[in-house]
């Protein structure tokens, strides 16, 4: 990491223009990945990458390059040809760094790279053994994932900062075969931990899971289609309000009014049933910082509450522009990528519907147990969602199993659609793509209601 009296010259040189403020972004990850295909090692993977970004404002224009290169003669020619785009101005302007000490709320037991790497093969194998637990399955695909990425934020502010985060994730696939019908599941638990979560008991309960959803999918009928009420369960059924709702909440989309909720700040946008959270700080949470990519504190953003919208995802530039100061939001996914407002750990709070009374007063509708992959318009919220684990719902009970079915509507539609909101809060996590790179995120909700939706099958009748 350079030193402060780099950082000041670099910080410096970048006012001698019409630019108002400048940061610089530096970063040191090591990255490991695992990868075991039927208890064998398929391959190993070591990364180490290096580097610093350097960002310059000049009002609500910002220019943004990025280097691996860190000798400082070199570091300083590349800093003025970034700040030309502001012209030349000398200012001779003097930078005082007020240091920051950041409490690291995600404490590390057992660093992964810390631990030799027969111990972390012996951890996949035991996920594989556990996932075949049925003469169905055919194939169990393992990974460890590991990272460990230290920061170091300064900027013409003053602020200077450092913060590590290391993270650990175990995808599991399942793939499970009958006759002619193959069908597949996953489970995929992270954390912003070292390998002291992957307990045995925990590594056990993830892959009979995985295997779990790709039996009962063997068994499932084709789902019917049309408009029904359906009961999205918690965990990753969260993905949808990440994709649909949690996206036009931020100000990346909200500043450029390409969002379905700009400018409509404490007016009701869902059910009053509903309230969302943006939570950075959760200890060990997967999409957990100390502090976001700019070195601020993170937070705990309430962005929905009783239905009523209260705030946005808010980062310093988009801020600028919507005249609204940062809530800690701005994140990416390395130093090659200029940070932009995105969620951390997103999800829609618990209420005080019993989940067994949800199913009362269905005719026919659909319970969606775990969600998958989608596409969505970001402007206009509208979703297409796969539905990795479902079950017909008739006359208020569960009948069988059917595969194929997608949830197809609007984020606006389904927040204003949700009659029931259960108790069972529950996280999963994820990888979200935007912007500014692919950035750990969770996704959460207990289970819900939405009294109607539409729901694409693949039955005929």
């Amino acid at each position: 990491m350079l030193e402060k009296n780099q950082l000041e010259t670099l910080l410096s040189l970048c006012l001698d223009s019409k630019a108002d403020f400048a940061e610089i972004f530096e970063e040191e990850t090591t990255s490991e990945s695992i990868n075991l295909l039927n208890g064998i090692v398929e391959d190993v993977d070591l990364t180490n990458r290096k580097g610093i970004g350097i960002r310059i404002y000049c009002g609500c224009q910002s220019v943004y390059g990025y280097t691996n290169d860190l000798e400082m003669e070199s570091l300083i020619e590349f800093t003025k040809s970034l700040k030309e785009a502001f012209g030349n101005e000398q200012k001779n302007c003097q930078i005082t760094f007020k240091e920051e000490t950041i409490e690291n709320k995600h404490k590390i037991e057992i660093n992964p790279f810390d631990v030799e790497l027969k111990d972390k093969v012996k951890l996949l194998k035991k996920a594989n053994r556990y996932a075949h637990c049925d003469a169905r399955i055919f194939k169990v695909q393992c990974n460890l994932l590991s990272v460990c990425q230290h920061v170091q934020i300064s900027n013409t502010k003053g602020k200077l900062v450092q913060d590590t985060r290391i993270r650990t994730r175990l995808p599991i696939s399942v793939y499970a075969k009958e006759n002619d019908k193959m069908q597949s599941g996953f489970e995929g638990p992270g954390a912003s931990s070292g390998l002291e979560y992957f307990s045995d008991e925990f590594i056990k309960e993830k892959a009979r899971e995985a295997s779990r959803v790709a039996l009962v999918n063997l068994e499932a009928k084709d789902c019917p289609s049309g408009k029904m009420p359906v009961i999205i369960d918690n965990g990753f059924g969260g993905v949808i309000f990440h994709e649909a709702c949690g996206h036009a909440l931020e100000a990346s989309a909200v500043s450029k009014n390409q969002s379905v909720f700009a400018n409509k700040l404490n007016t009701q946008i869902a059910s009053s049933k509903v309230t969302a959270i943006d939570d950075g700080t959760i200890p060990n949470g997967w999409g957990s910082q100390n502090v976001d990519d700019e070195g601020n504190p993170q937070q705990k953003r309430v962005l929905i509450k009783d239905g009523i919208l209260v705030s946005y995802m808010v980062d310093q530039l988009n801020g600028r522009r919507m005249n609204m100061e940062s809530t800690g939001s701005s994140r990416r996914q390395s130093y090659k990528y200029e940070p932009t407002s995105r969620m951390s750990n997103t999800y829609i709070a618990a209420g005080d519907d019993d989940f067994e009374e949800m199913f009362e007063g269905i005719e026919k509708g659909l319970y969606a147990k775990k969600m998958g992959g989608g596409s969505v318009n970001p402007q206009t919220g509208e979703f297409n969602f796969a539905v990795n684990e479902g079950y017909l719902i008739e006359n208020g009970k569960i009948t069988y199993p059917v595969k194929g079915a997608t949830l197809i509507g609007s984020g606006a539609e389904i927040l204003m659609n949700i009659d029931r909101v259960g108790k069972n809060l529950a996280r999963a996590q994820g990888m979200c793509g935007a912007s500014s790179g692919n950035v750990p995120t969770d996704v959460g909700q207990p289970a819900i209601r939405v009294s109607s939706i539409t729901v694409g099958g693949t039955c005929n009748e």
